[in-house]
């Protein structure tokens, strides 16, 4: 009986023995699991991050760009108005003139450099020159 119970314990202690290493091999498996899952999240989270970062700006970017587009409308409305107040007979021709520069000014703000090929045009690039050669009709009358 006495060899039968040694026999047991030794069984028992390499069943315990062999359990503890299987417990062992387990846990380093688990923290390298571990490990690499923490390092792909950490990867993922900084794409993440750098991804809201440059949709921020694209929205910064195209906040001013749209700012940028509603100004030149308007220099351009403004010109055009100058331009056929100036056909009726009025000398406005440093008024288009500024109108003009100013155009060009904003429109280079509302164009980004990718854009410069196909810009927009401003009046004296459409061929419309008020430069003092050009006499409109009635421009001699009293406004």
């Amino acid at each position: 009986m006495r060899v039968k119970s040694s026999a047991q314990a030794r069984k028992i202690e390499e069943l315990e023995a062999r359990l503890a290493s299987e417990l062992a091999k387990a846990k380093s498996e688990a923290e390298k699991t571990k490990a690499e899952a923490d390092a792909i999240v950490a990867i993922y989270r900084a794409d993440v991050e750098a991804a809201q970062v440059q949709a921020r700006e694209a929205a910064e970017t195209a906040q001013t760009r749209a700012y940028w587009i509603a100004e030149l409308a308007q220099c351009q409305y403004r010109r055009e108005t100058l331009e056929e107040i100036h056909g009726r007979g009025f000398d406005l021709t440093n008024e288009i003139v500024k109108a003009r520069e100013h155009e060009a000014e904003v429109g280079a703000l509302a164009t980004s450099d990718d854009d410069d090929d196909d810009g927009s045009k401003s009046g004296s690039e459409n061929g419309e020159e008020l430069d003092g050669e050009e006499a409109s009709p009635g421009e001699d009358q009293e406004p």
